[in-house]
């Protein structure tokens, strides 16, 4: 998938939007997907995204968060920690497919299928020029603003 046009999608966002990917050409777009609204490592990852925001916004650079949780539940998420940036609800796992993000986890002993921590960034040209599988949420918006920052 990198460097190949990334994957054109829509899902339902925060703030009555629908988000089509191929509408953001002409700006760099960072995709991150979640396991859950409102868990630890979720809204640290969020407010880690949010507090760069501002960074992100100087080099034309949109950010959305994904999660396969409803749009209630992002509309709660999003209002209480005020990011400044929509959530898409990919309850029907469109995005995760895609993106090939839902994987195997132990959760409590038992086998359960969840999103991978990952993050995708998709330049002006709507190429998919790096991704990031796996992610440890402390420092890591911190390194997608780097990346950001060579392009």
């Amino acid at each position: 998938m990198l460097n190949q046009p990334a994957p054109d999608f829509q899902l339902p966002a925060t703030g009555g939007n629908t988000f089509q990917l191929s509408n953001y050409l002409g700006k760099t777009v960072v995709i991150y997907f979640y396991p859950k609204d409102s868990t630890p490592g979720c809204t640290t990852q969020g407010i880690q995204f949010r507090d760069a925001y501002p960074q992100f916004q100087q080099h034309n650079t949109e950010i959305f968060g994904v999660s396969r949780d409803s749009l209630k539940s992002h509309e709660n998420f999003k209002a209480k920690f005020t990011f400044p940036f929509e959530l898409l609800a990919d309850t029907e796992e469109l995005a995760c497919s895609l993106f090939n993000v839902i994987k195997m986890k132990n959760m409590y002993g038992k086998q359960v299928r969840g999103i991978e921590r990952s993050t995708f960034v998709v330049d002006k040209n709507g190429t998919l020029v790096k991704e990031w599988r796996g992610v440890k949420v402390d420092g890591h918006a911190a390194e997608v603003l780097n990346f950001i920052q060579t392009l």
